[in-house]
């Protein structure tokens, strides 16, 4: 599975403020490149945090990136994962809709009650790892599904855990031109952090974007 990380950060890096609510950092054409990488992709991927600050659809906005899809004979939106170790996702969240298949990654440890509401509200659940997802044995349940591209939009929780588990293949990060600060404000990459034998990537290219910079990393 090739898996690519998709995100905006501000100057210092951060991906919102302190609150933790969405912040416009990019602008349109970068919009539209996001959903260019959302239609090559089999699925797109979040962390719950995301799910629960944001509720993200995770669908394409463009008329023609569908029409695409469709054209090729793929389904009209890639699938959607969620990585919920404990079945926190809402059953009311607008990934569970049915516009497109929505992948539940749960632990065993996440509760059965929780495991049958959203099964019953439309997701497909994928268990794996004990008290927490597992995300090479995860991620090894969606290839046997078809996934074969992956994109990844957050949050920092997720990404750092990625990278810890050496799963990134890519990462496309655009710079925005804003401060946002806060020692509490999420980041790239949350987690525990790395203290020895830290990911290095390798710079494809820098372009420049709306009032910002992307940046094209090979990991």
């Amino acid at each position: 599975m090739h898996v690519h990380v998709n995100a905006a950060a501000s100057l210092d890096g951060k991906f919102s403020s302190r609150r933790r609510e969405q912040v416009m950092i990019s602008g349109d054409d970068d919009f539209a490149r996001v959903d260019e990488i959302r239609a090559a992709a089999d699925a797109v991927a979040v962390g719950v945090g995301t799910v629960l600050a944001d509720d993200p659809h995770l669908t394409l906005d463009a008329p023609d990136l569908v029409a695409a899809r469709e054209n090729r004979g793929d389904p009209s939106h890639p699938a959607r994962v969620v990585a919920d170790s404990r079945a926190r996702t809402p059953t009311d969240a607008r990934i569970l809709d049915d516009v497109a298949t929505t992948y539940v990654l749960v632990s065993e440890a996440a509760p059965a009650d929780r495991r049958e509401a959203l099964e019953s509200a439309g997701a497909e659940l994928v268990v794996a790892g004990a008290e927490r997802v597992s995300l090479p044995d995860a991620f090894d349940a969606l290839e046997t599904r078809g996934i074969d591209r992956l994109m990844v939009e957050g949050g920092g929780e997720l990404i750092f855990s990625l990278f810890e588990a050496g799963l990134v293949d890519e990462l496309t990060l655009y710079v925005g031109s804003m401060v946002i600060g806060g020692r509490d404000a999420p980041t790239l990459a949350d987690g525990e952090g790395f203290v020895t034998d830290f990911p290095r990537l390798s710079l494809r290219d820098v372009e420049r974007v709306d009032d910002g910079v992307l940046l094209t990393y090979d990991c």
